[in-house]
C-alpha cells in the first residue's frame, strides 16, 4: 500500500526540528508501510518528505524511498505501481545504469529523459506521487487517472506561519505541529448528501483531495490558502493545477471508431481484462484476491486462475445474517475455478468491535458499510 507525508513552510522557523516532525507525521501512517521508512529534506527550502513502504516489487534497499534520481535532479515519493515499467526500461538509459528493479526508479529515469507529463502518459499504473524538482525548486503532486491512490494537500497556520502540507492520509497532516484546521461546513454538507466527502473536498477547511488525473505544482513559494477550492485549469499565485489525463478526451478521440459488433466488443474486452490481470499479477510477494461472488471479482479471479500455474488464493468475508452473506456465491465460484479458497465468518460482536475504530481508519466521515468486512479481511 505505502504512504507518504510532507510539508513546505512559508518561512524559516515554522518548523523547529524537521527530522522529528517528519518522523511523527510518518509514524501516523505506519500501517500503510510496515516494511521500511525513509525521510528526506531540503534544508535550504525547508521542504520535508517522509515515506512508509510496503514492499511488493524490489524488496531490497534498491527500492528505498524517498528516492533520488540518478541524475540528481528529482526526489520522489511514490505510492502505487507501474505495471509496464519493465517495458519502459527498454527505452531508458539512466546515468550509471540501473540500481535495482524498482518501478520507482523507472519513473525517475523517465522524468529525466522524457519529462514528467510525457512519462506519465506512457505508464499503465496506479499512483500518488510527490516529486521535488531540485533544479527548478518546484513541488509536483500527481494522482493517477482514476484516483485509485489517495492524495491530500492543503494549508495550515496563518501569515508567515503558513505551511503547505500533503500526504496519503489526513492523519499524517493532523500530526503536523500546530495543525488546528476546523471542520469544513461545505464538506459536511457534501457528506450529508452523498454519504462520503467527494473530491476535491476534505472534512477539514483548507485541506483538499487532488482530483484524479491531475497534477498540482507549487513553484517557488507558499501562498495563502485560496478563498475557494482550486479546480483543474486554475491557478493561485505560485500554485496551478492541470489535468494530465482526461476520460472525456479519450471518449471523444475514440468516438469515431466504434466496434463493429457485440462479438468484437466481447473479444476486445476479454483481451483487455486478461492483459490487465496479467500485468497486475507481477509481484515479488505472494498475491491473492478478494472474492465476493459478484461479476467483477469473479471475472478477475477467473482470469488470474487461467494465467496461473498454481492455485490462486482467494478470500471471502461472510456474515451471520444470511441476508448480507455472499460467501456461498463466492464459494461456488472458487470451486468452479479450483482456487485455494479461504472464507471467514464475521460475527455481530466482531462488527461491533470495529465500529469505534472507523474514525481513525478513514480520517473523515464515510458511510459505506463495506468498510467493516474490508478491514476484517485485511486483518485476517
Amino acid at each position: 500500500m505505502c504512504g507518504f507525508s510532507g510539508f513546505w513552510p512559508r518561512s524559516e522557523g515554522v518548523v523547529r526540528d524537521s527530522d522529528a516532525l517528519i518522523a511523527r507525521m510518518s509514524w501516523a501512517i505506519t500501517h500503510r508501510g510496515p516494511d521500511d521508512q525513509g525521510a528526506w529534506s531540503d534544508r535550504g527550502e525547508g521542504i520535508g518528505f517522509g515515506f512508509r513502504r510496503l514492499s511488493v516489487v524490489e524488496l531490497s534497499q534498491a527500492g528505498h524511498q524517498p528516492m533520488l534520481s540518478s541524475g540528481g535532479r528529482f526526489v520522489i515519493m511514490f505510492n502505487g505501481e507501474v505495471y509496464n515499467h519493465m517495458e519502459l526500461r527498454a527505452d531508458l538509459s539512466p546515468l550509471g545504469g540501473w540500481r535495482g528493479t524498482s518501478d520507482t526508479e523507472t519513473l525517475l529515469a523517465g522524468f529525466e529523459s522524457w519529462g514528467v507529463i510525457q512519462t506519465l502518459e506512457k505508464t499503465v499504473c496506479m499512483f500518488a506521487i510527490a516529486l521535488w524538482d531540485k533544479a527548478e525548486k518546484k513541488l509536483h503532486l500527481i494522482r493517477d487517472r482514476f484516483g485509485k491512490k489517495p492524495l491530500y494537500y492543503g494549508w495550515t497556520g496563518q501569515g508567515d506561519n503558513t505551511s503547505f502540507l500533503f500526504g496519503s492520509e489526513l492523519k499524517s497532516m493532523v500530526a503536523f505541529t500546530g495543525f488546528n484546521n476546523p471542520v469544513s461546513q461545505c464538506a459536511l454538507t457534501q457528506y450529508m448528501r452523498f454519504t462520503y466527502v467527494p473530491a476535491p473536498y476534505s472534512i477539514y477547511k483548507d485541506v483538499y483531495k487532488l482530483e484524479p488525473g491531475c497534477m498540482l505544482t507549487v513553484d517557488g513559494f507558499i501562498p495563502n490558502s485560496p478563498s475557494s477550492v482550486l479546480r483543474p485549469g486554475a491557478a493561485h499565485d505560485s500554485i496551478k493545477i492541470v489535468r494530465w489525463w482526461s476520460l472525456k478526451s479519450v471518449v471523444e478521440r475514440t468516438a469515431g471508431h466504434p466496434l463493429g459488433s457485440s462479438e468484437e466488443a466481447s473479444i476486445r474486452l476479454e483481451e483487455s481484462l486478461s492483459r490487465s490481470v496479467k500485468l497486475q499479477s507481477i509481484a515479488d510477494v505472494p498475491l491473492g484476491a478478494f472474492l465476493s461472488g459478484g461479476v467483477d471479482s469473479s471475472t478477475a479471479v477467473a482470469l488470474m486462475q487461467k494465467q496461473s500455474m498454481s492455485k490462486v488464493k482467494t478470500f471471502t468475508i461472510g456474515f451471520e445474517d444470511a441476508s448480507f452473506d455472499e460467501s456461498p456465491y463466492a464459494g461456488a465460484v472458487a470451486r468452479h475455478h479450483g482456487t485455494d479458497h479461504h472464507s471467514f465468518l464475521v460475527t455481530y460482536k466482531e462488527v461491533q468491535e470495529v465500529i469505534p475504530l472507523l474514525p481513525n481508519m478513514f480520517d473523515e466521515p464515510f458511510a459505506d458499510s463495506s468498510q467493516i468486512p474490508t478491514h476484517l479481511g485485511a486483518v485476517w
